[in-house]
């Protein structure tokens, strides 16, 4: 069951070769520790041999963790909360952010990691606090992104992309052409 009051975005799906590493680093991991835990259980002697084992799982859970993490971003419009998350499989962290004033959603260009030019969609609210929520290159798909959020929390929508030239979006000459 979905729920109509919380929005979510999700960053873009890794790229594909990132998914055997993380799997390859947290199976070694689970490996060197279960080892571990086997020596030591049954030998106490083999604490010294292994115990470097530990500090490597940990360092390939941590690569694991940066291969396959995820960013989500939840709105809960009915609670008037923000929650900006970090995601391995089912473990989210991330804590919920009170909103007490939304203010309008902004279309801005940025640099990408890779070096292009990106769009980015920030949420502007309580007295010029913002978040970022979602970047791409398409700018067709921001502006839609961009344009169901500002609907959904019935507030104005900002085109920043030329800088020092902001203009305000007709939502009415956008709903024409998302129909």
């Amino acid at each position: 069951m979905k729920d109509e009051n919380i929005i979510a975005i999700k960053e873009s799906n890794r790229p594909i070769w990132q998914i055997p590493v993380a799997a390859i680093s947290f199976t070694i991991a689970f490996g060197l520790i279960l080892t571990f835990i086997l020596f030591v259980f049954f030998k106490m002697e083999y604490f010294r041999i292994y115990a470097n084992n530990i500090s490597f799982s940990i360092y390939l859970i941590i690569v694991g963790i940066f291969f396959s993490s995820r960013k989500h971003i939840y709105i809960d419009i009915k609670n008037s909360k923000f929650r900006a998350t970090k995601e391995v499989g089912p473990i989210k962290i991330g804590r919920w952010i009170t909103i007490n004033n939304y203010e309008y959603v902004s279309i801005f260009t940025d640099l990408m990691q890779d070096g292009s030019l990106g769009f980015c969609v920030n949420l502007w609210c309580d007295n010029n606090q913002h978040f970022t929520l979602y970047t791409e290159n398409d700018f067709e798909l921001v502006v839609e992104m961009a344009y169901d959020l500002s609907e959904k929390l019935n507030i104005d929508l900002l085109d920043a992309t030329i800088p020092n030239k902001q203009k305000w979006i007709d939502k009415e000459e956008l709903k024409q052409k998302f129909k």
